[in-house]
């Protein structure tokens, strides 16, 4: 389904799309476009998600490492 829209571009913006979309065509780059966009946002978002758990994982091990330092060191 698709649904008409109206948006105010500035005329670069315009510009910028004529050159590189044809004439008949310029709503199909702009849904390529938006779809590539936000594809490589949520892309980003996963990624720092990701790293943000690996260092509290990280961190989280680090101080199980030490725990058992320290029982390993300790006579039985």
């Amino acid at each position: 389904m698709h649904r008409r829209l109206n948006v105010t571009l500035p005329e670069e913006t315009i510009r910028l799309i004529d050159r590189v979309a044809t004439k008949g065509d310029r709503s199909r780059f702009i849904d390529e476009a938006v779809r590539h966009f936000v594809r490589g946002r949520r892309l980003r978002e996963l990624r720092a998600r990701v790293k943000e758990g690996a260092q509290k994982r990280a961190e989280r091990d680090l101080r199980i490492a030490e725990e058992w330092a320290v029982l390993k060191e300790k006579p039985w």
